[in-house]
């Protein structure tokens, strides 16, 4: 499973990246509001830091104007790299199927279905983003995001779509491992739930043990 960053903030980019194992990178205009700046000055950043796709997500709501958006962004990144985010929608899966015709990476986002995740597909979209922590919130269930995530891969290998399905909205190490049991491509994870896949209280007392053996 590949791991992709879910930030706008290009300093966590930035340590990420010092791992080596980030694939991707994955913003929202929520992301981006945090982070304090435009999308124009990230976007750039974010292209020179990671060497994979970038998600970028359109703001307009009409199938034109997002359409136009897209491309408005494709342009000014100047790089194979940019994907355009693009909601589930009637007008964003019409844009999704017009851009993937074109050549351009497309993401569609905000997927709590199958039939959703269908429907993207079928539009050609690149990657696709069921939302694992928001249907875990609304079933009040842990598992819900789970088996979501697992009927999705279902589907793709029914039919043989390439689409790659990104397990979003990662809460913590759990939805990690769910999203890798589930079979997910890859998992888009907030800088601070990676530095928490680093830990394990037995890892610690091991390290511990190692220390106090080489005194």
């Amino acid at each position: 499973m590949k791991i992709f960053i879910d930030t706008a903030i290009t300093e966590e980019i930035k340590e990420g990246a010092k791992l080596g194992i980030l694939k991707g990178v994955t913003t929202n205009p929520s992301l981006l509001a945090k982070s304090g700046r435009t999308l124009d000055d990230v976007i750039t950043e974010i292209l020179s830091l990671v060497d994979g796709p970038i998600s970028a997500e359109v703001t307009e709501a009409d199938e034109e104007t997002m359409y136009k958006q897209a491309h408005d962004i494709v342009k000014m990144a100047k790089n194979d790299n940019i994907t355009i985010k693009l909601p589930m929608t009637e007008d964003g899966i019409a844009v999704c199927s017009r851009l993937s015709k074109e050549g351009i990476k497309t993401n569609v986002t905000l997927i709590f279905s199958v039939s959703q995740a269908l429907l993207a597909m079928e539009a050609g979209a690149t990657f696709i983003s069921p939302f694992m922590g928001r249907v875990d919130d609304y079933y009040h269930d842990d598992d819900s995001g789970f088996e979501l995530i697992r009927k999705i891969m279902e589907v793709k290998k029914n039919f043989g779509y390439e689409s790659e399905i990104i397990a979003a909205s990662i809460r913590n190490v759990k939805h990690v491992e769910q999203a890798a049991l589930a079979g997910a491509d890859i998992a888009t994870i907030p800088y601070k739930v990676i530095k928490e896949m680093y830990k394990n209280e037995l890892t610690t007392r091991g390290l511990q043990i190692f220390r106090d053996a080489a005194k």
